[in-house]
C-alpha cells in the first residue's frame, strides 16, 4: 500500500493550475484536429480534390481526415514510451508544438489549382503529423491531472482535460461559423478557410506558456525514485512490454470502451455537416450553428458526469452513455431530417450529452487501469489503437453508407453496433473508482482494488 505522502493531494492552489494547463493544451490540440475535420466536410473536397464528383470528393477529403487517426497509435507508442520513462510534462510540450506547427502549415498550403497532385500529398503529410501529436497528447494530459488530484474526486478533476474536446470543437466551429457569416462562399473558399489554421500559431504560444509553468506528476516522480532506489533491479526499458504482459485485458477493455464513444462523436459532429447539408436540405451555416450550440452544452455536462462517476462508479456512468447513444440514433436522424434548426440542435445536443457520459469518466477509468511506470503507454495505446477502427473511418463509413443506400438507417445501425461492443467491454470490466494510482509497481499487486477505507487513509 502506498504511503500517505505518496497519495496526498497537492496544495489547493496547484491543482487548478494543473487542470488549466491540461485543459488549455487539449483545447488547442482538439481545435487543430477538429478544424481539419470541419474543413474536410466543407471545403477541402473542392480545394484539394476538384476533379471528383462532390460526394466522391468528400469521401477523398475524409480519407485524408482518417489518415490522421492512422498516425495516432504510432504517437501513442512513442509518446507513451518516453512519457513513462522521462515524464509527462516534457512529452506534452512536444505534442503541442508538433500539432500547432502542422496546423499552422496547413493554413499556408497551396491548393490543387496551384501545384496539382502535390497539394493533397502535402495535406496528407501534415495530417499525419497532427495525428502523431494527438496520439501522444491525450494520455499525458489526463494523467497529469489524474496523478496530481485528490483520489476521492479524481473522476471530476480528470474530466476537465476531456472538456478540451468540446472546447476545441466549439472554438473551431465558432471560428468557421463566424467566417462563413461574414465572408461570401467564394471568399471563404479562396482564402478565408486559411484564417482559423493560421490562428493556431497564436494559441500554441499561449498553451506553451501555461504548460511550462506546471510541475511534473508527483506520482510519476515517486515511481521513478522507487525504481532508481532498487539497485538490484533493472528499470523497465520498454513500458509497452509490461503493458502487454500485465495489462493486456485492460487494453482490450479500453479499446472496446472507445468504440461507441469515438464513432458516435464523429458521426454526430463531423458527418452531420455532410448529412444535414446534402440530405436534409440544411444550409452549411445552420449545421455549423447547431454543432456550436451542442458543443457548448457538451462542455458543461462533462464535469457533471465526471463528478457522478466519483459517486456511483466509472462503469455505471459509462454504460448509461453507451446505451443512451445507441437508443438515440434513430430519433437523432429523424429530427435532423425535419430540416428544422430547433430539432437539429436538439438532436445534436442530446447526442453529445449522452456521449459525455462515456467521455467524462473515461480519463479516470483508463488511468486507474494501469500501473504508474506503464500508465502513459497503457492508456494511450488502449485509446488510440481503438481510434483507428472507430473514429478514423466513422465519417468515411457513414458517408459511404449514405452514398450507397441514400438512407440514414444503415448509419444508425452502424452506431448501434458500436454501442453494443462498448456495453460488452465495459460490462465485463472491473470497477476502478477505488484504485490507488500510487500503488507499488509490479504484477498483480498493482491491479488490486483499493478498499474505500484504505483509500481514505491515503488521501
Amino acid at each position: 500500500m502506498a504511503s500517505a505522502a505518496a497519495s496526498a493531494p497537492p496544495p489547493p492552489a496547484s491543482l487548478p493550475r494543473i487542470v488549466a494547463a491540461s485543459l488549455i493544451g487539449t483545447t488547442i490540440e482538439w481545435y487543430d484536429f477538429f478544424l481539419y475535420g470541419s474543413a474536410a466536410a466543407l471545403v477541402f473536397n473542392k480545394l484539394f480534390f476538384p476533379d471528383s464528383d462532390p460526394l466522391v470528393g468528400t469521401l477523398l477529403s475524409f480519407l485524408t481526415y482518417a489518415v490522421g487517426f492512422a498516425a495516432r497509435p504510432l504517437g501513442a507508442l512513442v509518446f507513451g514510451h518516453y512519457g513513462d520513462r522521462l515524464g509527462r510534462k516534457k512529452l506534452l510540450i512536444l505534442s503541442l508544438v508538433l500539432m500547432g506547427g502542422a496546423t499552422f502549415a496547413i493554413g499556408l498550403l497551396p491548393t490543387h489549382s496551384t501545384v496539382g497532385s502535390a497539394a493533397p500529398v502535402l495535406l496528407t503529410t501534415l495530417r499525419l503529423i497532427q495525428g502523431f501529436a494527438l496520439g501522444g497528447e491525450w494520455g499525458g494530459a489526463v494523467l497529469l491531472v489524474s496523478e496530481h488530484g485528490d483520489a476521492r474526486r479524481r473522476g471530476f478533476w480528470a474530466s476537465w482535460p476531456q472538456t478540451g474536446a468540446p472546447a476545441g470543437q466549439l472554438l473551431a466551429t465558432g471560428v468557421l461559423s463566424l467566417l462563413t457569416t461574414v465572408l461570401s462562399d467564394d471568399a471563404f473558399g479562396t482564402w478565408g478557410w486559411r484564417i482559423p489554421f493560421l490562428l493556431s500559431g497564436v494559441l500554441v504560444v499561449v498553451g506553451l506558456w501555461i504548460r511550462l509553468s506546471v510541475d511534473e506528476s508527483p506520482v510519476f516522480r515517486q515511481a521513478l525514485e522507487r525504481a532508481e532506489s532498487r539497485r538490484t533491479e533493472e528499470p523497465e526499458k520498454l513500458p509497452l512490454v509490461s503493458v502487454l504482459r500485465h495489462h493486456w485485458r485492460d487494453v482490450l477493455v479500453a479499446m472496446g470502451a472507445r468504440m461507441a464513444e469515438n464513432i458516435s462523436y464523429y458521426v454526430i459532429t463531423a458527418f452531420i455537416l455532410v448529412y444535414a447539408t446534402t440530405s436534409a436540405g440544411v444550409s452549411k451555416q445552420t449545421a455549423l450553428n447547431a454543432v456550436l450550440i451542442a458543443s457548448a452544452v457538451h462542455f458543461a455536462v462533462i464535469p457533471a458526469w465526471g463528478a457522478l462517476s466519483d459517486r456511483v462508479g466509472r462503469r455505471p456512468v459509462y454504460l448509461l452513455g453507451a446505451a443512451g447513444v445507441g437508443l438515440w440514433m434513430f430519433p437523432f436522424f429523424s429530427l435532423v431530417d425535419t430540416g428544422s434548426f430547433g430539432y437539429l440542435v436538439l438532436a445534436v445536443t442530446v447526442g453529445l450529452v449522452l456521449h459525455g457520459a462515456m467521455y467524462a469518466p473515461q480519463a479516470a477509468f483508463f488511468a486507474e487501469m494501469f500501473a504508474t511506470r506503464m500508465r502513459y503507454s497503457g492508456a494511450s495505446i488502449g485509446a488510440q489503437f481503438a481510434s483507428v477502427a472507430a473514429g478514423a473511418p466513422a465519417p468515411l463509413i457513414a458517408t459511404a453508407l449514405l452514398s450507397d443506400y441514400d438512407s440514414s438507417t444503415p448509419i444508425a445501425l452502424y452506431v448501434i453496433a458500436a454501442a453494443v461492443l462498448t456495453l460488452i467491454a465495459v460490462g465485463v470490466a472491473r470497477e476502478t473508482r477505488h484504485r490507488d494510482l500510487a500503488r507499488v509497481e509490479g504484477g498483480q499487486d498493482e491491479r488490486a482494488d483499493t478498499a474505500p477505507a484504505a483509500e481514505a487513509r491515503t488521501v
